[in-house]
């Protein structure tokens, strides 16, 4: 199923640039009769991969800035140049990954010419007035939501609605508006003298300022958060480890003086009572067990590799049950890379139990459950486990981790504090990335080194 979404999304990444290039034969007159500045062109080529280095993690996406350098070329080049311009934001993307490269230069050259387009229509001579070229950043940013939601929905199998809810709130369009901006002021100082130059960089420059601005501000929430979380679990750990280890000195007491009764010599009710009493005291015993391998369980490593998209079909087959019940779409994108760790596979299927019973529960009916494999930008495997449910209150989010902590009516609170002790133990990190729209934690774990 994975492979054909894969092949499915490069087919339709590979006829979108059939189009591409169809739509610049069929322009190719109005190219040649408006040629650009070779300078500005190159130029443009050349900032434009810039300006895709950087990537800003809004909610569950990322967002980068060559919206700035492909709105400014949009407005100012003919459709081929443009075309050009947005092709070379791949280059960026070189040690990112084959789809990373043919969909990013794919998707950018078709929102810029489709702009350029625009934007020829309404240009007499090489003039545009500021309300057309108001109006290209908006329709850039129109062609990008449509192109991104479509090709995702044909990798995932996710609607196109739902991506969009997911994916494209308040903080996207606000950049977007920056952009936009942006790339009006570019059309305007970039004039082929060399003050223009300086300006157009000087504005490319103080955009990348802002962006690492912002993403340094979020890494910084990200990482007192998850410090906040080891901090607290850690805690809580030793907490119940000093808990569990009186009780069970005092439980094993109980339950010897409990064997030494011989239930031959008792009438029928008293037979019934020490029974009783033992089952309990078994069960108490059990509980404890079980808080106690929460706080600090016992990691068996595997002698092979563990492959992370194997316990997600394993994983996933398990639940299906669960999921056609309440009529919930379980949703897997599995990483066309290796992802295998060392891992204690017995542990980790107890973590993907815990995320995916989670999930199921929070979906609301008819709702989706997604489950995908990949590697992070530092290499590590990982394992998102994202529903479309109500989330977690922020009010309520640092208590995510701590034992007895539920939202569910009925539930124990035990299940992600043992996942993220296990996590913990295997030297991996598991994260909260949810927000109001739903749900989502990420596993990541230390690739397989051999």
């Amino acid at each position: 199923m994975a492979w054909t979404r894969n092949a499915l999304s490069y087919a339709y990444v590979g006829a979108l640039a059939v189009v591409v290039a169809a739509t610049n034969v069929l322009v190719y007159g109005y190219t040649k009769g408006h040629p650009d500045s070779v300078v500005i062109v190159v130029f443009l080529t050349i900032l434009c991969p810039f300006m895709n280095l950087p990537e800003v993690r809004l909610e569950r996406g990322t967002l980068s800035l060559n919206g700035v350098v492909g709105g400014a070329a949009a407005i100012l080049l003919n459709p081929l140049d443009a075309t050009l311009v947005g092709v070379s934001s791949a280059i960026a993307m070189s040690k990112r990954g084959t789809w990373r490269i043919a969909g990013n230069a794919t998707l950018t050259a078709t929102a810029v010419l489709v702009t350029s387009l625009v934007m020829a229509h309404f240009r007499v001579g090489n003039h545009l007035p500021l309300g057309v070229r108001i109006t290209a950043p908006l329709v850039l940013t129109a062609a990008n939501l449509a192109l991104v939601a479509s090709t995702l929905s044909v990798r995932t199998g996710e609607s196109a609605a739902s991506i969009l809810r997911s994916n494209f709130n308040a903080s996207f369009f606000l950049a977007f508006a920056y952009f936009g901006l942006a790339a009006i002021l570019m059309s305007y100082v970039l004039d082929g003298s060399l003050t223009g130059y300086f300006l157009a960089t000087i504005v490319c420059v103080l955009a990348l300022a802002l962006t690492d601005t912002i993403a340094g501000r979020r890494i910084r929430t990200v990482l007192e958060s998850e410090l906040s979380d080891a901090d607290r679990h850690l805690f809580h750990s030793r907490a119940v480890e000093g808990v569990v280890h009186n009780l069970r000195n005092h439980m094993a007491t109980a339950q010897a003086y409990l064997k030494e009764i011989d239930p031959r010599k008792l009438d029928d009710v008293d037979r019934e009572s020490l029974e009783t009493a033992t089952s309990a005291a078994d069960d108490a015993v059990t509980v404890l067990r079980s808080l106690a391998q929460g706080a600090t369980p016992k990691v068996s490593y595997a002698p092979n590799p563990v492959d992370l998209n194997e316990l997600v079909t394993r994983a996933v087959g398990m639940a299906r049950p669960r999921a056609r019940a309440k009529e919930v779409q379980l949703a897997v994108i599995e990483s066309p890379t290796e992802v295998k760790v060392k891992a204690d596979p017995l542990l980790m299927r107890e973590v993907m139990t815990n995320l995916l019973n989670n999930a199921l529960e929070a979906a609301p009916r008819g709702g989706r459950v997604e489950i995908s494999t990949g590697r992070r930008v530092n290499g590590w495997p990982y394992i998102s486990v994202a529903d479309n449910g109500p989330g977690v209150p922020d009010e309520r989010r640092h208590h995510l981790f701590e034992p007895h902590f539920t939202t569910k009516e009925g539930g124990t609170g035990l299940g992600l504090f043992m996942s993220y002790g296990i996590v913990r133990e295997h030297q991996g990190d598991l994260k909260y990335e949810g927000n109001r729209r739903g749900a989502q934690f990420t596993v990541s774990l230390p690739p397989y080194s051999g």
